[in-house]
C-alpha cells in the first residue's frame, strides 16, 4: 500500500522514466480502484500519506514537506509538476505538432516527405503510380536545452505557502514555454516563401485566401502575434467569434488563432497540424533533485530539450503584413 513504500532519492535517477512513473511500479494505480484514492496517481497518494495540501485556501506551506526525511523526497516532484503545469498552459505545441519524438540519443534525423513523379489523377492500366520519396532528413534535429533558475534560500522559501509557490513556478514554466513556442514556430517558417496581403493592412479577405494557400492541405492554426491579433480581432467579420479557455479563437471558416507573443507582429504561420511538424524531446522537465531534498536551496534550476523538424514542407504558409 501507499503508505507502505520507502521513498528515496535514487527514484529521481532510474533512467527513461519519470519519479511518478518510478513510484507507481512500486505502487500501482490497478490497486485503488473502487476506493477513496481511485483518481489519485502514484504521487498524489503520498502527499495524501504526509498529508500535505498543495493547493487551495487551506494549503500547507513548503516547510511541511520537510517535515520527515522522506516527504522531503517529494518536493522535486512537486516543483517539476508545477513548471510542467506552466509550460503546457503556455505552449502552442499541441496546435501544430503532429507527433512527438523522446530521444536519448546525441544525434536524430527526423523525415521528410517529397512528392516526386506522376499526378494525383486516376492511373490508367500498366502506368506508374505517382510516387512520393520518405527519406530521412539531411540535417540532424537541432535538441536545445531550455531552462531558468529561481534564485531563492531555504529560509525565505519555507514560510511560503504551497498555492503561492506554485504560482510562481507555472509563471516560470510559461516564461520556457514562450522561448519554445518562437523556436517551433521559427522552425515552421524556415525556407518558406511568403505571401503578402493586399494592402498595409490586414483584412478578413487576407485571412481567407491565406486559409486557400495549402491546396491540397488543410490549414488548422494560425500563429499569430497578439499585437496582430488584436487587429483581426478588430475586423467586422470576427465579431461574432469566441475564444476558448486558453484564449484560442475559431474563425468563421474554422481555423484556430493561436497567439504566439514570439511571433514578429507583420507575420502569420499557417499549420496543417497533422503532418507539418515533429518535436523531438531530449529531456522531460528536469529539476536539481538533489539540493531540493536536503533543503540546501540557493537556487531552484530546471530545463527541458526538445528540437523540432518539418515533415511535410508544404504544410505550412507565411503571410506578411505589408503595413506592419
Amino acid at each position: 500500500m501507499y503508505n507502505e513504500i520507502t521513498l528515496e532519492k535514487g527514484l529521481y535517477n532510474i533512467t527513461g522514466k519519470t519519479f511518478t512513473e518510478a513510484l507507481t511500479e512500486l505502487d500501482g494505480d490497478e490497486g485503488y480502484k473502487g476506493t477513496e484514492l481511485e483518481g489519485l496517481d502514484a504521487f498524489e497518494r503520498q502527499l495524501k500519506r504526509f498529508n500535505i495540501r498543495v493547493s487551495g485556501p487551506g494549503s500547507d506551506r513548503v516547510e511541511k514537506f520537510f517535515k520527515t526525511t522522506q516527504s522531503a523526497i517529494l518536493f522535486p516532484e512537486f516543483v517539476r509538476r508545477c513548471i510542467k503545469a506552466g509550460m503546457d498552459k503556455a505552449s502552442v505545441l499541441p496546435y501544430i505538432v503532429a507527433a512527438q519524438t523522446y530521444t536519448d540519443g546525441i544525434d536524430y534525423h527526423g523525415v521528410t516527405l517529397t512528392d516526386k513523379d506522376g499526378s494525383d489523377s486516376a492511373v490508367k492500366a500498366g502506368a506508374a503510380l505517382p510516387i512520393t520519396s520518405v527519406e530521412n532528413s539531411e540535417a540532424a534535429v537541432a535538441i536545445s536545452k531550455y531552462g531558468r533558475q529561481i534564485q531563492t534560500v531555504y529560509e525565505v522559501l519555507r514560510k511560503q505557502r504551497l498555492d503561492l509557490f506554485a504560482v510562481v513556478l507555472k509563471t516560470m514554466g510559461a516564461k520556457i514555454s514562450g522561448v519554445i513556442n518562437k523556436a517551433a514556430a521559427d522552425k515552421l517558417a524556415e525556407s518558406v516563401v511568403s505571401s503578402d496581403t493586399a494592402s498595409t493592412a490586414i483584412a478578413y479577405s487576407d485571412l481567407a485566401s491565406f486559409w486557400a494557400a495549402l491546396g491540397n492541405r488543410n490549414m488548422s492554426c494560425m500563429l499569430i502575434s497578439p499585437a496582430l491579433l488584436a487587429k483581426v480581432l478588430a475586423l467586422t467579420e470576427m465579431s461574432d467569434c469566441t475564444g476558448d479557455q486558453d484564449g484560442v479563437i475559431t474563425t468563421p471558416f474554422g481555423v484556430k488563432l493561436v497567439k504566439c507573443p514570439g511571433l514578429a507582429d507583420d507575420t502569420v504561420i499557417g499549420v496543417d497540424k497533422s503532418c507539418a511538424l515533429e518535436a523531438v524531446f531530449g529531456s522531460d522537465v528536469i529539476v536539481d533533485s538533489e539540493k531540493l531534498i536536503s533543503n540546501q536551496i540557493d537556487n531552484i534550476a530546471f530545463s527541458v530539450s526538445v528540437g523540432f523538424a518539418k515533415i511535410c514542407t508544404d504544410a505550412v504558409a507565411v503571410l506578411k503584413v505589408k503595413g506592419e
